[in-house]
């Protein structure tokens, strides 16, 4: 969507040097949006302008005003007093053209774009002499076209209106007008470009004004949530709707409180239906009748998702009472009639949807996309001819219409390599791959289950990285982000200005610096088989939001299994704490309670996980694939599994591709040790005592600097450290060490990362489940940049545990054995059963 970006007025000296002077300084305080000063200051303008009898004057004042009444919600009276100047006469021709800019502005404001476009062109036609009022409308006729789409006219506007505004020397509106250039990338889903324009004229821009600020972290929140990473946009868009609040801008208030609507619509619907009808009544008051109708009908679309969204696996049932069928056309029509055509049909589809999951006998609307149909429409109407496909019985072409959605956002995905985006992207797929992953269950097709499983899970997995050269400035952002979360340890240090315009620069430079690699090609179930050993077993579980089910593959047979998923929910609650506590309570009259009592959560987790899989019990080697909903699950903790091989992979497809990696003998080990870790020391000592060659980082050594240099020279790693999971931006998840945290941005700065990492943290290897299936943690990240394996555990565990298990795995990964046989050989040994788990190509 586009809204005001910072649209300006024309200044212009009278002939008194008072009148003139008073209207410059009124123009200036609107454009910093003390709109109180500005209007006391330019109704003295006026009163000077009036005596003096400069008719153009008075009417150029009259046109700010306008604005500054839009502004703070009386659109009504700022038109009034246009039309009025325009009829009393005597003006020249540059302030009537001036004026028709206003009144196109004030069009803008009610979302009324012939209007607003009609009397735009007529002042930028009457003022072809005047580049720089010209360019101010030249802004305001952009931000029309961005409404309608017409992004190319939209930038060729904005081009003209830098280049007049750079000749004439004014630094600060040209910066605007790039800041608006990069909204206008956002709206074309170029997200690199975007944020890296932006943050380009961020610093000189925020510097202006507290209001000027509060537009552009809005624009922010955008991106990011454009991004998927709607936590952090979300607490940026509540954030600026409370600081419009406070400067008395309402239309701007609405504005936040619209876009935070449509960003909680892809996973809370409460929250957005009133969000939505916040924004709504805003609008409504200000006069702004089509941007009204904008958010009601987000408001509808969130009434037609209530009860179908599942928290913990995807869009799945249709709610209970939905909105009457007449007010979605009504919304619909207006829609339409304001030239909101995109959004008409978004609101079309969802209630389609929404009827044929509750009537399957509903009349359904066709569902056309086309070359120039945005990304949005264009998934919900494959989800739509999905859905219908379903509905009757087709279930091939549910899963080729589910498909061919995913494959188009894939193309949308296919010039970034960067983890979060990619990751993020899935949260536009989730109801295409809910849909389509629920068709291969009903159909029992083995083949048919494990393509969506892959599907599912090979979302951040099907370009994989090229990684970004060494970026020193990066580096020296990261750094001084360090320093900040260590002057802040236990609060929200992301959100201070600083830490936020330092965290988006270096998600910039990631974004723009990590490009993808060709697309990989999906594993199918024969390419799976073909790649286990005799011995080896294969399980994918897989969740549609209603169902859980096993699909477990070996060289001699496969098998699907319907799991109990209401008692496995019930086994999954407290499972955390439950490990949790047994890590910390090791002694005394309690220890033996609190092990009892995981233990038989663990054992009733293996009867509804384990025990159905007949595969599972002559398997000598297991590799996993699971669901979002079981990222927690300690498998190797298992009583159905334990002291067996086991590696959990993101997907086969990233299990055969990590396998592929030119796996050497390790010759070298490198270990760090962060501050404040009991036995921290004694624990690589140990480890490094397994190998002819290691090199060790303790106390002040261990720096990030001095760990990512060894992590480069090594082949494998082991850092014993606390760390960090930032549950809202798992690429700040990190390792303490003595300098402070290694975020997961450092890790793209190794130019060659080890074979194998060991991370002997507290919840390093926890994931941050977001959107069903995919999972961002620094397991992952790790992965990402081209770690075959990485060994680590999504909880806290006990210090004596890790001590003696890791250090008893060393001497197996020092003889060459592979990293899940040499993790549950040390299980044997030790007989210590902890969440240690190896991810990626444990074998």
């Amino acid at each position: 969507m586009a809204r005001r970006r910072s649209w300006r007025h024309d200044c212009s000296m009278g002939t008194r040097i008072d009148a003139g002077a008073s209207y410059a300084r009124g123009v200036e305080l609107a454009n910093l949006g003390r709109y109180a000063d500005a209007r006391r200051v330019l109704a003295e303008a006026s009163t000077a302008a009036e005596r003096d009898g400069d008719r153009n004057l008075m009417a150029r004042i009259v046109g700010t005003t306008a604005y500054v009444l839009a502004r703070t919600g009386d659109v009504d009276a700022g038109e009034r007093l246009c039309l009025e100047a325009l009829r009393q006469g005597g003006l020249d021709d540059v302030t009537i053209a001036q004026l028709h800019g206003q009144l196109g502005a004030l069009a803008l404001e009610r979302g009324l774009l012939d209007d607003a476009a009609a009397w735009l062109d007529k002042s930028i036609s009457g003022l072809r002499d005047e580049p720089v009022r010209q360019a101010n409308m030249r802004i305001n006729r952009s931000l029309v076209d961005m409404q309608r789409g017409q992004l190319e006219t939209a930038m060729a506007d904005l081009a003209a209106a830098e280049h007049a505004y750079r000749e004439a020397g004014m630094t600060t509106e040209a910066n605007l007008a790039v800041h608006n250039r990069g909204y206008t990338l956002m709206l074309a889903g170029d997200l690199v470009a975007a944020l890296q324009t932006m943050q380009s004229v961020r610093e000189p821009l925020d510097g202006e004004s507290a209001m000027w600020a509060a537009v552009n972290e809005l624009d922010r929140a955008e991106v990011l949530r454009e991004a998927g990473l709607v936590t952090e946009a979300e607490r940026s868009l509540a954030a600026v709707s409370e600081a419009f609040g406070r400067h008395r801008a309402p239309r701007d208030r609405a504005t936040a409180d619209y876009n935070l609507a449509r960003s909680l619509l892809s996973h809370d619907p409460a929250r957005a239906a009133r969000a939505a009808a916040a924004s709504a009544r805003r609008f409504a008051a200000i006069g702004s009748p089509g941007w009204a109708v904008r958010a009601e009908a987000i408001g509808l679309r969130a009434r037609l998702t209530l009860g179908r969204v599942d928290r913990t696996g995807g869009p799945v049932r249709a709610g209970r009472r939905l909105p009457p069928r007449t007010k979605v056309s009504d919304v619909t029509a207006a829609l339409q009639a304001h030239g909101f055509g995109s959004e008409a049909e978004a609101l079309r589809l969802t209630d389609a949807l929404a009827r044929l999951r509750t009537d399957r006998r509903a009349a359904l609307p066709v569902a056309r996309v086309g070359r120039r149909t945005p990304l949005e429409v264009g998934l919900l109407a494959h989800e739509l001819r999905a859905a219908t496909a379903a509905v009757e019985g087709r279930e091939a072409d549910t899963r080729r219409h589910a498909a061919a959605g995913l494959d188009l956002l894939d193309r949308t995905r296919r010039a970034v390599g960067s983890l979060d985006i990619q990751v993020s992207a899935s949260m536009r797929g989730a109801g295409l791959i809910t849909t389509g992953l629920a068709s291969a269950l009903r159909s029992g097709d083995h083949a048919a289950v494990f393509e969506w499983s892959e599907r599912a899970r090979s979302v951040s997995g099907s370009f994989p990285p090229l990684r970004p050269p060494p970026d020193p400035e990066l580096a020296a952002d990261l750094a001084e982000l360090r320093v900040l979360r260590t002057a802040a340890p236990d609060g929200d240090w992301l959100a201070t200005p600083r830490a936020a315009l330092l965290s988006d620069r270096a998600r910039q430079r990631q974004w723009s610096q990590t490009a993808a690699g060709e697309l990989r090609v999906r594993a199918s179930l024969r390419d799976a088989i073909a790649e286990l050993g005799a011995g080896d077993v294969l399980v994918s579980y897989v969740f549609d939001g209603v169902e859980l089910a096993a699909l477990a593959a070996s060289p001699q047979s496969t098998q699907l299994v319907r799991l109990d998923w209401a008692a496995a929910r019930s086994a999954l609650r407290g499972l955390r704490a439950d490990l949790d506590m047994a890590a910390t309570v090791t002694a005394g009259p309690m220890a033996a309670v609190v092990r009892r009592g995981l233990d038989e959560r663990l054992a009733t987790l293996s009867r509804i996980l384990c025990a159905p899989v007949g595969a599972l019990s002559g398997a000598e080697r297991i590799l996993i694939t699971a669901a979002g909903i079981l990222a927690g699950v300690p498998w190797m903790m298992l009583p159905g599994i334990v002291h067996r091989p086991v590696s959990v992979a993101t997907s086969v497809t990233a299990w055969i591709a990590q396998r592929s990696r030119a796996a050497r003998a390790p010759s070298i080990a490198g270990f760090a040790v962060g501050p404040r870790v009991a036995r921290g020391e004694e624990e690589v000592s140990a480890g490094s005592a397994a190998w002819s060659r290691a090199a060790v980082k303790t106390g002040g050594d261990a720096t990030v600097t001095e760990v990512t240099a060894l992590a480069s020279q090594v082949d494998v790693l082991h850092v014993a450290a606390h760390g960090r999971h930032a549950l809202d931006n798992p690429m700040f998840s990190g390792l303490e060490l003595a300098d402070g945290t290694l975020f997961g941005y450092d890790i793209d700065l190794i130019p060659r990362v080890p074979s194998t990492v060991v991370l002997s943290a507290c919840e390093v290897g926890r994931s941050s489940v977001r959107w069903g299936e995919e999972a961002l943690g620094m397991t992952r990240i790790w992965l990402h940049a081209g770690a075959r394996s990485v060994i680590a555990a999504p909880v806290i565990v006990a210090d004596d545990a890790a001590c003696e298990l890791l250090a008893a795995m060393h001497e197996g990964l020092a003889a060459g054995v592979a990293p899940s046989e040499a993790l549950a050989a040390a299980s044997v040994r030790t007989g210590i059963v902890a969440p240690f788990q190896v991810h990626g190509a444990g074998f």
